[in-house]
């Protein structure tokens, strides 16, 4: 599925390809109220990946429910809301009005956005994050996805706090902040001055969290981060991810997540399987029965 903010619930790419093809279709972050977001430069190109410091734009909750929602509905494809805020105050009004929306099959909370000024992401701390999801969990039967952010001590401690607050799945993970500089203005490049790097760069950094966090917590994760081929996806569906989502790699090859879904029916065939579930966490299930073992032989 495509990653929030870099897919326009697919109006942009409807000409292309089938969209009902994918797993599952998003929406850029909505806010409650209209939102201009940040200024100019908005987004760098990297080595490895772009930078962006978008900050949220959004034309609220009566342009999402009037435009965007019908739209994703008719597309044939599992539907999930991201909604955010500058406050757990927003991410409630979201969901309860979402609650009361027909053809929705999840939100995503986006508690992690490094790039919205005159708030901290709520996911840096469990207390927060638990809060937030609480509040939300009790307005909304609707399944509640946490959007965790990388830049943490122990994404451990934060995910479990979002579990206990009755988050269903962990999407893993946020953009990581970084700077670019114009050696020729020599200024930042971004309006915003800092920005979240996305793309190939930082994908082995959130494997490590999404493995971790299946690891230690056999939590359903929704893994974001660097995911370009198909080669990324398997990576990540081994380390025990069930879903991807596909983000920077959207910007410049429209038919990346088509290409992706393909490699990994490829993949399958030629490993002899004939099902996801034997294949999600297969390496670290291997791990995982070696470490049993160890103490064994030892002893």
């Amino acid at each position: 599925m495509p990653a929030s903010g870099c897919f326009n619930c697919g109006m942009e790419f409807e000409h292309l390809y089938d969209l009902s093809t994918l797993g599952a279709i998003i929406n850029k972050t909505i806010m409650p109220r209209y939102r201009k977001g940040n200024p100019a430069e908005r987004v760098v190109e990297t080595a490895q990946g772009m930078m962006n410091a978008i900050g949220t734009p959004t034309k609220g909750t009566e342009e999402f429910l009037a435009v965007q929602l019908p739209y994703m509905r008719q597309i044939g494809t599992t539907v999930i809301v991201s909604v955010g805020g500058m406050g757990v105050g927003d991410f409630v009004e979201l969901c309860r009005v979402m609650e009361g929306e027909e053809g929705i099959d999840g939100l995503e909370l986006d508690l992690s956005c490094p790039n919205n000024d005159g708030t901290a992401p709520l996911a840096l701390s469990p207390t927060t994050t638990y809060d937030a999801v609480a509040a939300c969990r009790a307005v909304t039967r609707l399944p509640i996805i946490a959007k965790l952010s990388p830049m943490v001590t122990d994404i451990i401690e934060i995910a479990r706090a979002a579990l206990n607050a009755g988050a269903d799945a962990l999407c893993v993970a946020n953009t990581y902040p970084a700077l670019a500089i114009d050696i020729e203005e020599q200024r930042p490049i971004l309006g915003h001055v800092t920005g979240g790097l996305s793309g190939p760069a930082i994908k082995p950094m959130t494997l490590r969290h999404v493995w971790q966090i299946v690891d230690q917590l056999d939590a359903p994760v929704v893994a974001a981060g660097g995911i370009a081929t198909a080669r990324d996806a398997i990576e990540y569906l081994l380390a025990g991810a069930k879903v991807v989502q596909v983000g920077t790699a959207n910007f410049y090859d429209p038919y990346a997540m088509p290409k992706i879904i393909e490699g990994i029916e490829a993949y399958m065939k030629r490993m002899g399987v004939d099902t996801l579930d034997e294949i999600i966490g297969a390496a670290l299930r291997r791990v995982q029965r070696q470490r049993d073992v160890a103490p064994r032989t030892a002893s």
